[in-house]
């Protein structure tokens, strides 16, 4: 979930609609200036009882963003405390249960991502080992209530945990018990995002499906193979989900905008404060007629913070976000990024990929958005047989991309071997969700405590 640390800043007012589309317009750059950033996020618990630490208590996660400062991390405050951390390797942030969060610096290849990756849980470890502290690298909190989380002190979360029941029935889950690992990726001028955005919101279930990992709610299974997703179908249906529109003729900036715009408030910065705008309309706003700020009319900040508050599956900034994985292990977080850059990143890939997916309807679409939280690579593919048949040919064409892109490291690699995990499950069908199944309902005994021991960092 973006952050305040995350915007721009810009002071300027919106006089007219030319500067939202700007806002779009800036992220276009040449082939030689793309760049990819890894976003993931971690459970954080108490390695003696298992427990999520509340951000106040001694060893908690006040005390772990202090300790991480040591590395280099210069605080962030909002309201004298802090609540992220930036630095060379981008910037560490919390999530409204205290899901420690690492939005990576954007960098040229994915040998550099993992690498950033690397540093970023060699400190964790370290960090974590002295307050007693570890990470589990799962999609959704497997054994805890939303009533035993806590909740961190972030004005923009305040608002959102008090709008969420109004819109929907799995809001606070979305909030409390979620982690994701998210890549995002440039574009090199309108058409070419449009080319991207079609391709990475048709294959977004292909990517929840192999990066399904969230299939146990408050300690049992919950019918799911990725439960993070399916919360996502019942969160807010005014900011989440496929958007058709994408596919249709005319798409670009400008329907892109529109739709934003459409989009609820949730707040206005102002003043180092959140102000509570939830349910408002930034059209509203824009006329100045903002109840909450009668009078004023929004910054090009403002603008940018408001995008950050729409969830589609895919989303548009500066940049695009890949949206649809759930949180998982190391190997997974290197291999989402290059999933994606092998298909966006090289032009005969991406065409390749269009190929295999232009002929869809709305109702594929649909329907896969539907099957795949609950089935994974079973869902039935609209090219027929599985997503697993799919996720062959799919990765086939990634693999392709990220040999002519020809990025190597010190041993003269490329990029492809961190699509092998992914090529495993293509191969077998077996998710990480599958497997976790499997041992609750074989040698863990059904005892959910087992997960902590196989699937932290």
């Amino acid at each position: 979930m973006s952050n305040k640390i995350d915007a721009l800043g810009d002071d300027a007012i919106i006089e007219t609609r030319d500067q939202m589309i700007a806002t779009f317009e800036a992220g276009a750059k040449p082939a030689d200036r793309w760049r990819v950033g890894t976003e993931h996020e971690k459970i954080v618990y108490r390695i003696a009882d298992h427990r999520a630490p509340s951000y106040e208590e001694p060893g908690g996660i006040r005390d772990l963003l202090d300790a991480m400062t040591a590395y280099g991390w210069e605080p962030v405050l909002e309201g004298g405390k802090v609540i992220a951390l930036k630095g060379s390797d981008g910037a560490i942030s919390l999530e409204p249960a205290g899901q420690f969060e690492l939005s990576g610096a954007p960098l040229d290849n994915i040998h550099q991502t993992c690498a950033e990756s690397n540093r970023h849980l060699k400190q964790c470890h370290e960090v974590g080992d002295k307050l007693g502290l570890a990470f589990l690298s799962l999609g959704f909190w497997p054994d805890k209530t939303r009533d035993e989380l806590p909740r961190m002190p972030k004005g923009r979360y305040d608002i959102m945990l008090r709008h969420m029941p109004r819109v929907g029935n799995l809001g606070l889950d979305m909030m409390l018990r979620t982690c994701t690992i998210q890549a995002n990726v440039d574009y090199a001028s309108e058409a070419d995002m449009v080319a991207k955005f079609r391709v990475s919101m048709a294959l977004q279930p292909l990517a929840t499906a192999l990066f399904a990992n969230s299939p146990f709610t408050e300690g049992k299974p919950n019918g799911f193979k990725s439960f993070r997703s399916h919360i996502w179908t019942d969160t807010d249906p005014h900011r989440t989900g496929t958007l058709p529109f994408v596919f249709e003729d005319g798409f670009g900036y400008e329907r892109y905008a529109d739709y934003a715009l459409d989009v609820p408030m949730y707040f206005v910065y102002r003043d180092g404060k959140y102000i509570d705008a939830a349910g408002l309309s930034f059209r509203d706003f824009l006329a100045g007629k903002l109840s909450v700020l009668p009078g004023q009319k929004p910054k090009v900040g403002d603008w940018i913070d408001h995008l950050s508050t729409a969830f589609p599956e895919v989303r548009l900034k500066s940049y695009l976000e890949m949206r649809g994985a759930d949180g998982g292990r190391w190997d997974r977080i290197c291999a989402l990024p290059a999933f994606w850059v092998g298909l966006l990143y090289d032009s005969v890939a991406l065409d390749a990929a269009w190929q295999l997916v232009k002929h869809w309807t709305p109702e594929d679409h649909a329907r896969l958005r539907a099957e795949v939280p609950r089935l994974a690579l079973q869902a039935a593919s609209p090219n027929g047989g599985t997503l697993q048949d799919l996720a062959k040919s799919v990765l086939a064409v990634a693999d392709g991309g990220l040999a002519r892109r020809a990025r190597l490291n010190g041993s003269g690699d490329t990029e492809q071997g961190f699509l092998g995990p992914l090529h495993e499950m293509a191969a077998t069908g077996v998710t990480n969700a599958d497997k976790m199944l499997a041992a609750f309902n074989g040698r863990w005994g059904g005892d959910m405590a087992k997960v902590y021991a196989e699937e932290s960092y």
